[in-house]
């Protein structure tokens, strides 16, 4: 449910319904309790921003007699109290990372009631994409305070010596600046800046390519890093203690971790001895399918063990 709106997603049997015309909390409260009677639903999901809805939420499903999965990809606007108790108070919470599961745990989750579910990609669309060979290393994510293009950049100055060409996909406010620090670098002629791409031509840009850096400073799930390794990338991660991505690495020969730019530009001439791939079947476990099952797995699970006392 959300605050204002009805719609019906043209990709699944999924109706949004609105409960309230504005925004405004204190409404969405009272509102509530009306409208979960009306729809009647087995399992309420709700997204953990705001907490104060996440709350409200809780407390009108629990008089309902219904359970409430909260999916937490991050904090925003809110309370730690208010964080706290719609970590507590729901009977499952779903995190897309390890990382952020323990920032969950954190405001007083019970470990068996934070699960897993990570973000998922269409793997028939990686298959079936085209190959853009216009770029050896990619970088790809929106442009904003946390993305650390500079870090790739910095790597790529360190090359430039080597035959290579770049690409930066995404667009957003840092966009200008990291322009201007590949002007800077004097590596402006071999990165490309292509700003927001359709997935499909995105996609077809990562098969092409043979590294997918990853350097930003903070990522509950690097879903384009997922997107360059099931399109055959070798995946380099900078370690950010505020980002997932090394969790996606972590134990594959096509990926590794580093802590630094130079590192970085060194696994990037190291990742020269693998071969090129446009397509890696290991990640099937990130299918759509394979992780709608593990939501709907969830959803049974909290309504089987919900009880009445």
């Amino acid at each position: 449910m959300r605050a204002g709106g009805t719609a019906t997603s043209g990709n699944s049997n999924i109706s949004y319904r609105a409960v309230t015309a504005d925004p405004s909390a204190k409404a969405f409260a009272s509102k509530l309790p009306l409208a979960l009677r009306r729809l009647s639903p087995d399992v309420v999901h709700a997204a953990v921003t705001p907490p104060s809805a996440v709350i409200a939420t809780t407390t009108t499903a629990r008089l309902l007699r219904v359970p409430v999965v909260v999916d937490w990809w991050g904090e925003g606007t809110g309370s730690a109290s208010n964080y706290c108790r719609a970590a507590t108070k729901a009977d499952a919470v779903v995190t897309p990372s390890e990382t952020v599961r323990t920032q969950v745990r954190e405001y007083g989750a019970a470990a068996d009631d934070v699960r897993v579910i990570p973000e998922s990609v269409d793997l028939s669309l990686v298959r079936e994409a085209p190959v853009d060979e216009r770029a050896d290393v990619v970088y790809a994510r929106e442009l904003d305070e946390a993305a650390n293009v500079e870090g790739f950049l910095l790597a790529l100055a360190e090359l430039r010596d080597r035959d290579w060409r770049a690409a930066v996909v995404g667009d957003g406010p840092e966009r200008d600046r990291a322009e201007r620090t590949a002007r800077d670098l004097r590596i402006a002629d071999r990165v490309d800046f292509l700003g927001h791409l359709p997935l499909e031509d995105r996609v077809s840009v990562l098969k092409g390519a043979h590294v997918f850096a990853q350097t930003a400073t903070r990522e509950a799930f690097p879903t384009n890093l997922l997107w360059g390794l099931a399109a055959g990338c070798v995946g380099i991660v900078e370690y950010q203690a505020g980002s997932s991505a090394h969790e996606l690495v972590e134990g594959r020969e096509r990926g590794t971790l580093v802590t630094n730019p130079q590192e970085l530009a060194d696994e990037i001439v190291a990742a020269g001895e693998l071969e090129r791939q446009t397509y890696d079947d290991s990640f099937a476990a990130f299918d759509h399918r394979e992780v709608l099952e593990r939501y709907l797995d969830c959803y049974r699970d909290v309504v089987d063990g919900y009880g009445f006392f």
